[in-house]
C-alpha cells in the first residue's frame, strides 16, 4: 500500500526503492499486481523436543507444586534419546512455568500510637546496594500525643543522627510546622491572593502568612512539647537552613566542610555551596546555582579550612589563658563550696545528735520501749555526725594521688584538642560558629589568592589571603620545613641520618607518614638536592659513633662530654646528629675528663664508721 501511495505522489520506481530500502524488482512486482499481496503465517516446524513433550508434561505434573530445573530435565531427556540443546528446552519450560501469585495484602487499623507503617526498600541493586528502612507517621499532625510518646520519636532521631543516613519528608516545609507543638492555638495561618492572568482575575489559596498576620493566635492554650520562645527560635533557624540567602547561616550539621553555610560571596552576596569531587571526595566551595547566572567563583576547601582553624587558634589563645585562670578559680571556689556544704551538714548532724541525747536523758527509765527507740535515734544521729566529720576531713586533706588539674597548660593544648580523633566535624563547626558571625570570600585571579574577610563576634574584622594552588599542584607535597632540614643536612649526613632527624623533630611527609632513607632520597632527586658523600668530610668531622671509636669509649660518654661542654660539637639544627672535629678529641680537657671517669667510684672515709670487712695481708677478707 505504501508503494502505491508513493507512486501516486509522482515518485519513480528507483526513488521509491531507495526511500523504502527495497529492490526495484519488488517495487515493479507490487505495482503490476492487481492487489496488494497477502502473507500467511509460516507454520511452525517440528523441533527435536516434539517427541518428548508428552514425557515432559507427565514429569511436570508429578513434581507439582515443585518445579524441575532445566539441567535435571535435560539429563532425563538425554536418557530418553533427546539430542537437542538446553536453550530449546529452557524456552519451552519457560512457557509452561506457572506464574506465582502474590500473597494477599492484609490491612488493618489500630488506635493512634500503637502502630507505625514501615517498609524495607531497595533503591539500588548490584555491587553496592542501597537499602532504606522507611517509617510513615501519618497521624503526627492530627492527633495529640503525650510527652512520653513524642520522646520515643525524638530519641530515635537523636540515636540515628550522625550514625546512619536519616531522611525526613513532610507534606509541609519545616518552617510551616503547626504551632500546636508549642502549646498554641492558631487560626487563619494562610490566605488567598488575587493576580491578573491574561486580563482575568485569578485567585490562589493556602498562601502562608507571617505570625503577625494570623487571624487568631492563643499562646499557652494547652500543654506543649516546647515553649513559644523555643518554637520561634526553631522557626528562624529552619528558615535560615532552608535558603542560602545573604545574612542567613546554616547550623553546623557535620560533613567534611568546616565552613559549610558560613561563606558568602563578595560579588553577588549569595551563600557558597559545597560540592565534593575526586576519587576520595574533597570539599569545594563554589558560588553556583542551577537556576541563576554562571558561578562567580570556586576554590578548594582543604586549605581554606586549615587557614581558618589556624586563625581561630591564634585568636583564641590569649582568651584561653584568661579562661584557664578563671577555670582554676572556679575549681577552687567549687572545692570551697563543697567544704562549706559539708560543714553545714556536720553542724546539722551535731545538733540532731545533741537533741537526741537530751531527749534520751529526759525519758523515764522505766518506760523501756520509748527509751530503746530514743537510744536508737541517738545512735543514728551520732553515726551521721561521724560520717559528716570524716567527709569534712577528707575534703580538707585531699588524697596525694588525686592531683588538682593543671589549667595553666590549657592554652597550649588547644591545637591538640582541635585535632583530637574524638572531635567530630560537627563539634568544630559549632565552635567556629560560636566565634565567627560570617565570612565573605573573594578570589583575586591576578595574584591567585582567596581573600577571606572574617566577621568575628563582637564586631571585629580581620582578613586572610590564602594562595590558590597551581594547576596540578596537590596537597600532599613536602613541607618547606622538611625541605629546609634536608637541604641543610644533605651535604654532611646520609639519608638515614636525615630521616632519623626528621622523625625526632616530629616532621612528617606530605602524606603524613614517617621518614625513611628511601623517601628522603626520593625528595632529593625530585628537588635536585645533592646527596651525601663521605669523601667530602676528609676526616675533619666525625660523628658521635666515630668519635667514640677513636677514643675507645661508648656513645654515652661522648654525649656526656658534649653536655658538660668539655667536648665542642655542632648541630646543623636541633635534634640533628652531632658533628665533632677530630682535633678536639685530643685536647687536655677531654683527656683529663676521660682519665677521671675511668677511675673507680669515689669512696669517702667517715670518722667513727667501722669497716664491714677487714683486709689481711694476702688481700682476703676475714
Amino acid at each position: 500500500m505504501e508503494i502505491h501511495v508513493l507512486k501516486a505522489q509522482g515518485l519513480s520506481e528507483r526513488q521509491i526503492a531507495r526511500q523504502l530500502g527495497i529492490s526495484r524488482n519488488t517495487v515493479a512486482r507490487n505495482l503490476d499486481a492487481p492487489q496488494a499481496p497477502k502473507y500467511k503465517m509460516r507454520e511452525p516446524r517440528a523441533t527435536k523436543l516434539e517427541p518428548f513433550k508428552a514425557y515432559f508434561e507427565k514429569r511436570i505434573a508429578q513434581a507439582r507444586p515443585d518445579w524441575i530445573p532445566a539441567p535435571a530435565m535435560l539429563r532425563e531427556l538425554r536418557a530418553q534419546g533427546y539430542t537437542g540443546q538446553i536453550r530449546q528446552l529452557q524456552d519451552f519450560m519457560r512457557s509452561r512455568k506457572p506464574i506465582p501469585k502474590d500473597d494477599p495484602v492484609v490491612r488493618f487499623e489500630t488506635a493512634p500510637g500503637q502502630q507505625m507503617q514501615c517498609d524495607f526498600v531497595v533503591f539500588r541493586r548490584g555491587r553496592a546496594p542501597l537499602y532504606a528502612f522507611t517509617a510513615i507517621l501519618d497521624d503526627i499532625g492530627y492527633v495529640q500525643h503525650d510527652r512520653d510518646e513524642m520522646e520515643v520519636l525524638f530519641t530515635l532521631l537523636a540515636e540515628r543522627y550522625e550514625r546512619k543516613s536519616v531522611v525526613i519528608t513532610t507534606n509541609l516545609v519545616f518552617s510551616e510546622w503547626d504551632p500546636f507543638y508549642a502549646g498554641a492555638y492558631a487560626y487563619g495561618k494562610s490566605g488567598k491572593q488575587t493576580t491578573i492572568v491574561n486580563g482575568r482575575a485569578h485567585k490562589s489559596y493556602k498562601h502562608r502568612k507571617p505570625f503577625e498576620e494570623w487571624d487568631v493566635l492563643l499562646k499557652e492554650h494547652h500543654e506543649g512539647y516546647i515553649d513559644w520562645a523555643e518554637f520561634e527560635r526553631n522557626q528562624k533557624l529552619l528558615a535560615a537552613n532552608a535558603y542560602g540567602k545573604a545574612g542567613d547561616v546554616k547550623s553546623g550539621r557535620g560533613g567534611r566542610a568546616l565552613l559549610a553555610g558560613l561563606l558568602g560571596c563578595a560579588r553577588c552576596g549569595r551563600r557558597l555551596s559545597v560540592a565534593y569531587i575526586g576519587r576520595t571526595p574533597q570539599p569545594v566551595y563554589r558560588c553556583y546555582r542551577f537556576d541563576l547566572p554562571p558561578k562567580c567563583m570556586s576554590f578548594g576547601g582543604s586549605r581554606i579550612d586549615a587557614a581558618i582553624a589556624r586563625e581561630l587558634m591564634r585568636v583564641v589563645e590569649p582568651m584561653a589563658i584568661e579562661a584557664a585562670l578563671q577555670a582554676e578559680q572556679m575549681y577552687m571556689d567549687t572545692l570551697s563550696e563543697q567544704r562549706r556544704i559539708i560543714e553545714l551538714e556536720l553542724q546539722q548532724a551535731q545538733y540532731e545528735a545533741t537533741l537526741a541525747e537530751r531527749r534520751y536523758a529526759a525519758c523515764d527509765p522505766d518506760n523501756r520501749l520509748i527509751a530503746a527507740q530514743l537510744e536508737k535515734n541517738w545512735e543514728a544521729a551520732l553515726r551521721r555526725a561521724h560520717t559528716c566529720q570524716a567527709r569534712l576531713e577528707e575534703a580538707r586533706t585531699p588524697a596525694a594521688a588525686t592531683s588538682a588539674p593543671d589549667f595553666t597548660k590549657l592554652a597550649e593544648d588547644l591545637d591538640a584538642a582541635w585535632n583530637a580523633p574524638g572531635a567530630t566535624m560537627r563539634t568544630r563547626q559549632q565552635l567556629v560558629r560560636a566565634l565567627i558571625v560570617d565570612i565573605v570570600a573573594d578570589v583575586d585571579e591576578t595574584a591567585r589568592e582567596v581573600i577571606l574577610t572574617i566577621h568575628w563576634q563582637g564586631g571585629q574584622h580581620s582578613q586572610l589571603r590564602i594562595r590558590k594552588p597551581k594547576t596540578g599542584e596537590h596537597g600532599c607535597s613536602t613541607s618547606d620545613e622538611a625541605l629546609a632540614v634536608i637541604r641543610s643536612m644533605a651535604t654532611r649526613w646520609s639519608d638515614q641520618d636525615i630521616a632519623a632527624s626528621l622523625n625526632r623533630m616530629g616532621i612528617r611527609t606530605g602524606q603524613g607518614k614517617t621518614w625513611t632513607a628511601h623517601r628522603v632520597n626520593s625528595v632529593r632527586r625530585v628537588r635536585d638536592i645533592h646527596a651525601y658523600k663521605s669523601a667530602e668530610k676528609d676526616g675533619d668531622w666525625l660523628t658521635m659513633s666515630e668519635a667514640a671509636t677513636v677514643l675507645g669509649v661508648t656513645n654515652h660518654v661522648i654525649r656526656r662530654l658534649i653536655k658538660d661542654r668539655i667536648l665542642p660539637a655542632e648541630q646543623v639544627m636541633p635534634d640533628a646528629p652531632w658533628q665533632i672535629r677530630a682535633s678536639d678529641l685530643h685536647t687536655e680537657a677531654v683527656g683529663a675528663a676521660l682519665t677521671t671517669r675511668k677511675r673507680r667510684p669515689c669512696r669517702n672515709d667517715i670518722e667513727g664508721q667501722l669497716p664491714m670487712f677487714i683486709e689481711d695481708s694476702q688481700g682476703g677478707a676475714q
